[in-house]
């Protein structure tokens, strides 16, 4: 069961794992890699992330492409969006 805090709540992501005995909140922390040689720089994983953690470089890849770049400033919460729409499969996508 994954239950939304209020959104006025500055919490990144909340899950709630229920049991019989006891409950636990655990927040979900992600973490993403750009593959900077396998990027071409099409910016989709910028334009659909949802906590806009990740961006375009200023330095060129070995091909000549402006690849994109992870910010971790705790926010990205590892859903894969970017991963999944990126054509060149150039992100790998990690969970706490």
């Amino acid at each position: 069961m994954i239950v939304r805090p209020a959104e006025k709540t500055p919490v990144r992501s909340l899950l709630i794992i229920v049991s019989d005995k006891q409950s636990t909140a655990k927040i979900v922390r992600g973490a993403i890699v750009i593959s900077r040689e396998l990027c071409k720089g099409c910016e989709l994983c910028i334009s659909f992330c949802p906590k806009k953690v990740i961006s375009q470089s200023d330095k060129l890849n070995a091909a000549g492409y402006l690849s994109a770049v992870f910010s971790d400033n705790g926010q990205c919460t590892g859903c894969a969006i970017c991963a999944i729409v990126c054509p060149e499969v150039a992100i790998e996508v990690y969970r706490e």
